[in-house]
C-alpha cells in the first residue's frame, strides 16, 4: 500500500472539518496504518513530540494565564441575569463546587499543556459527578458518561486531566490527604489505560458494542455497606415512574396539567402566553421532531404538548436557559422532557476545529459518538431567537454518585469505573490502538497524570479563593440558596 505523507493524528488550522465530530473520527487515524501493532507503534512515536513525562507539567499561576474571573464573567454573557448569582453562589460552597462550574477556566489551562494533539471526541466537562449510571433503550442499566454540553473534538489528553484532577478535588474535599487523592487519579488513568488495551484487540463491532453493565460493577463494590445503598437506589430509580415524577413535579389546575412553580428554581415565564410566543413553540416542536429518527418521530407524534417551565440545574449550566416541557400521550401517560440551551463549547477555542452545526446539533452528535447507549428522545432545535438547544427525557432510571460519602477505597473503586467508561467512549472516534501505544503499560503516564492532577488542586483551591475575594469585593454577586 502506498503510504499517505500525511502523518499528523490531528489536522492543523490550514484543515479544518466541515463536520467537526465525524472529520475528529476520520483524521484522528493514519489511514496507511493497517495492523495493530503498526498503530500501536505510531502512538509510541508521539512520545517523540510530547514525552509521557511532559504530561505532569503544570505551573499554578504560570505567565501569561487568563484571570478566572475575567473567565468566568464572559461566560456569564448572555446567560440569564437574575439566575447568575445562583451560579456564582453554587460555585462559592466549595472548592469541588468551584471546579465543576470552572470547566471554562479549565479548558484554557489545558491549552497551555503539553499533548499529543491526537483528536478524540472529547467530552470537554470530564468530571467525575457527570459519570453515573441510566437506562438503555432496551432497559439494560450502564455506566456512562451523562453530560456532553461541552463536547467537542480535542486532544484525549484534555478529557482524562479534567477527570484526574477531579478525583484530586473531590478527595480533598472529603478530607482525604493529598496522596490519597493522587492515588485515585493514578488509578482512574491505570483502569483507562488496560481498558484501551483490551478494546484495542476488539473486533471493531464488538468495541462499538461493549458497554458497563451497572449492576456487575455494583457486585464488585468491595464496601458491604456501599454495595447494600447501590442496590436499593437502583431498585428505588427502576421502580419509579412516569406518575411519580408527575406528582413531584406537576399537578392538575382547573382540569389542566401544569408544572408547579417552585422559585427560584423551577417558574414559569409570563412571556410564553402571547399570541407569538405560541406560534414560535409549534414550529420549534417541528425542528425537535425532525431532528428524531424518523421511528422516533412516530412515538413523539403520539404526545400532545401540555405546559413548559424554566428549571435551574447544575452547576455550570445555571443562567443559561434550560427548562423542562411535559407532555401526555393519554390519561396517566406522562413524559417529561428536559431542555437545555446548547452554548458554544468551552472547548473550541482552543481546539483546531471549527464547528460549522449548531450547538445543539454538536451536543447530540457528540452524545451518540460517546455513549453506549443515547436517549431515545435526544434531538435539538435553534428557536425564535436564534438560540440553540437540545432535549432528553428529564430521568430515565438514572442513578448519580454520592460523591460526598466516598472513603479512600471508595474513591479508589469509582475511579475505577470511571477510567474504564471513559476508555469505551474515547475509542469510539479514536483508535485505541495508537492511544495505548502512546500510554504504554507501565506507570509512567499514569503518575504523570496523577501529579498533574495534585497541581491542579492547587490551582483550583487558589481559584475558589479568588472568586471568594471577587464576590466579597463586589466584582461578582452571589446568591446561596442555604
Amino acid at each position: 500500500m502506498p503510504k499517505n505523507k500525511k502523518t499528523s493524528p490531528m489536522p492543523t488550522q490550514a484543515t479544518q472539518a466541515n463536520h467537526p465530530v465525524i472529520e475528529a473520527a476520520y483524521l484522528s487515524k493514519p489511514m496507511h496504518l493497517q495492523t495493530r501493532a503498526e498503530r500501536y507503534q505510531h502512538g509510541r512515536a508521539m512520545r517523540l513530540h510530547c514525552p509521557r513525562e511532559s504530561q505532569a507539567e503544570y505551573k499554578i499561576d504560570g505567565n501569561g494565564r487568563e484571570d478566572p474571573i475575567d473567565l468566568l464573567i464572559k461566560s456569564s454573557h448572555e446567560r440569564i441575569e437574575h439566575l447568575v448569582p445562583i451560579r456564582y453562589g453554587r460555585m462559592l460552597t466549595s472548592p469541588f463546587a468551584f471546579f465543576r462550574g470552572a470547566a471554562v477556566i479549565m479548558a484554557a489551562d489545558l491549552a497551555t499543556t503539553p499533548s499529543s494533539d491526537y483528536a478524540v471526541q472529547s467530552c470537554g466537562d470530564c468530571h467525575l459527578m457527570n459519570f453515573g449510571a441510566f437506562a438503555t433503550p432496551e432497559r439494560n442499566i450502564i455506566f456512562d458518561i451523562n453530560d456532553f454540553d461541552e463536547t467537542f473534538p480535542a486532544s484525549w489528553e484534555w478529557d482524562l486531566k479534567r477527570l484526574a484532577a477531579s478525583f484530586a478535588i473531590a478527595s480533598a474535599n472529603n478530607g482525604h490527604k493529598p496522596s490519597d487523592g493522587r492515588a485515585a487519579a493514578a488509578r482512574m488513568v491505570e483502569c483507562y489505560r488496560d481498558r484501551m488495551v483490551e478494546l484495542s484487540k476488539m473486533r471493531a463491532l464488538e468495541a462499538w458494542y461493549s458497554y458497563l453493565d451497572y449492576e456487575a460493577l455494583i457486585e464488585m463494590t468491595e464496601d458491604k455497606v456501599l454495595k447494600k445503598r447501590r442496590k436499593k437506589v437502583l431498585e428505588k430509580a427502576q421502580s419509579r415512574n412516569c406518575l411519580e415524577e408527575f406528582v413531584k413535579l406537576a399537578a392538575v389546575v382547573d382540569g389542566q396539567p401544569r408544572i408547579k412553580d417552585q422559585p427560584p428554581l423551577i417558574f414559569h415565564d409570563d412571556s410564553w402566553e402571547t399570541e407569538q410566543a405560541k406560534s414560535d413553540l409549534n414550529n420549534v416542536l417541528e425542528d425537535y421532531r425532525q431532528s428524531l429518527p424518523v421511528e422516533r418521530r412516530v412515538l413523539f407524534d403520539r404526545y400532545e404538548y401540555v405546559d413548559r417551565a424554566l428549571k435551574v440545574v447544575g452547576v455550570g449550566s445555571v443562567g443559561t436557559v434550560c427548562g423542562i416541557a411535559l407532555f401526555f400521550a393519554a390519561e396517566n401517560d406522562p413524559l417529561f422532557l428536559q431542555v437545555k440551551e446548547a452554548r458554544q463549547s468551552v472547548l473550541e477555542p482552543y481546539s483546531h476545529f471549527k464547528n460549522t452545526e449548531t450547538n445543539g446539533a454538536r451536543v447530540v452528535t457528540g452524545q451518540r459518538l460517546m455513549q453506549a447507549a443515547t436517549d431515545i428522545f435526544l434531538g435539538h432545535y435553534v428557536n425564535a431567537s436564534g438560540k440553540h438547544f437540545y432535549a432528553r427525557q428529564l430521568r430515565d432510571v438514572k442513578v448519580k454518585p454520592m460523591v460526598e460519602i466516598f472513603d479512600t477505597k471508595n474513591m479508589l473503586g469509582f475511579a475505577r469505573n470511571c477510567g474504564w467508561a471513559l476508555a469505551r467512549a474515547h475509542a469510539r472516534s479514536g483508535d485505541a490502538a495508537i492511544i495505548s501505544g502512546y500510554i504504554g503499560k507501565g506507570s509512567v503516564f499514569p503518575n504523570a497524570i496523577a501529579q498533574f492532577a495534585d497541581s491542579y488542586m492547587k490551582q483550583n483551591l487558589l481559584d475558589h479563593r479568588r472568586m471568594s475575594e471577587a464576590i466579597k469585593e463586589g466584582r461578582l454577586d452571589a446568591y446561596t440558596e442555604l
